[in-house]
C-alpha cells in the first residue's frame, strides 16, 4: 500500500480501537512520527491528511523548518533534548513530549522566558525504570509536576511514556493503563493545572490499539505509515 492507504488504514484501526473502547475517535491525535523521512515524504503526508509531524531529531527539525516541509501541520517534538540543544526547539514546535528531567524542564522555562513566550510540554515517565530509557520514575512525576507549574515558561499539558519492548500487547496495556492512572492522580493534586492536564502520548505503530483502549489521547506512528525507516546515509532532501 501507498502512503495515503496506510494513513487511512491506520486512522481506521484508531477509530476502530475508540469505539470500541466507548471513546470518541476524534479525541485521539494522530501523530506522524517523521524520523528520516524526506521534506517531500513529510508534504506528501499531510497531502494525504496528516494534521501533526513528530520530530526526534533536532537536526532534522532544523532542516525540514527551513524547508517548510510542515507548512499545513501542527509540529511536535517527541525526541529526546539535550539541554544544548533546547533552544533549537523551544517556540518552534507546538509541544515537546520528552521532557525527562529537571534540568532539561528548567532549561525549556528559561528558553521560552527569553522569547517571551509559554512552551507546552509533557514530562517523559519512565514507567519500568529501564537503565536504558531516560524519564522520570513515576514517584517522581508529582514532584515534577509541581516544579513545572511554577515555571512561568511552560505550561504541562500532560504525560507521555514508551513502555519496554516486551512484545506482550497485554503487558503493554498494563502500562498504558498505569500512566492513565498517574495522569489522573496528579490532576487530582494539581487544583490548578488540571484543566490544561489533558494529554496522554502514549501508543506507536505496533501497540497504539492498547493504548487506545488505556486512555491515550496521542498515538506516535511511524513505520505503520511510512514502513522501515531508511538508513539516514540514504535519505536525501
Amino acid at each position: 500500500m501507498g502512503l495515503r492507504e496506510n494513513i487511512e488504514a491506520v486512522r481506521a484501526g484508531l477509530d476502530a480501537a475508540a469505539i470500541a473502547a466507548g471513546r470518541d475517535p476524534s479525541s485521539i491525535t494522530l501523530l506522524a512520527a517523521t524520523k528520516t523521512q524526506t521534506s517531500d515524504t513529510i508534504r506528501e503526508a499531510i497531502a494525504a491528511g496528516i494534521t501533526v509531524c513528530g520530530e526526534n531529531r533536532v537536526q532534522e527539525l532544523t532542516a525540514h523548518l527551513a524547508g517548510s516541509a510542515y507548512e499545513g501541520a501542527d509540529i511536535h517534538f517527541i525526541g529526546h533534548l539535550q539541554t544544548n540543544k533546547v533552544k533549537y526547539v523551544v517556540g518552534k514546535v507546538s509541544l515537546i513530549h520528552s521532557v525527562s528531567s529537571e534540568k532539561l524542564l528548567r532549561a525549556i522555562g528559561a528558553q521560552a522566558d527569553k522569547l517571551g513566550i509559554v512552551q507546552d510540554i509533557l514530562l517523559e515517565i519512565n514507567l519500568a525504570g529501564e537503565e536504558s530509557k531516560s524519564g522520570f520514575a513515576p514517584e517522581q512525576a508529582l514532584d515534577a509536576a509541581r516544579t513545572a507549574a511554577n515555571l512561568q515558561g511552560v505550561r504541562l499539558r500532560g504525560l507521555m511514556c514508551i513502555p519496554p519492548a516486551s512484545g506482550e500487547k497485554e503487558e503493554n496495556f498494563q502500562h498504558f493503563e498505569t500512566l492513565h492512572q498517574l495522569a489522573v492522580d496528579i490532576r487530582q493534586k494539581m487544583e490548578d493545572n488540571k484543566l490544561n492536564m489533558d494529554v496522554l502520548s502514549m501508543g506507536m505503530s505496533g501497540d497504539y490499539q492498547e493504548a487506545v483502549a488505556a486512555g491515550s489521547t496521542c498515538i506516535r506512528v511511524g513505520s505503520a505509515l511510512f514502513g522501515p525507516r531508511p538508513p539516514m546515509s540514504t535519505r536525501k532532501d
